[in-house]
């Protein structure tokens, strides 16, 4: 992803920064897709693994990003408390 996309994204409903997910948290996510555990802030279930993602700095929203452009809008974001212990 682009640094300067990078540095102006923010969360928008609580305008914290974003980082792009780790390796390690994006398969952490994808596993509990898979598993049928992850909901948007909407309540619709997540079916399809993602390929990449942004995390508010906080650990507390993700938010995915499809064809290289993020899905910023609030109800597409994933509540990170559903992962049990935080990024």
């Amino acid at each position: 992803m682009d640094k300067h996309l990078l540095d102006i994204l923010c969360c928008p409903v609580s305008k914290t920064p974003v980082r792009p997910l780790q390796t390690s948290e994006l398969d952490r996510l994808n596993q509990a897709i898979s598993r049928g555990e992850i909901d948007t802030v909407a309540g619709v279930r997540v079916e399809a693994a993602l390929k990449a993602a942004l995390v508010t700095t906080d650990g507390r929203v993700i938010y995915r990003i499809e064809d290289d452009i993020p899905v910023m809008l609030p109800e597409e974001g994933i509540g990170t408390t559903q992962l049990g212990e935080s990024l």
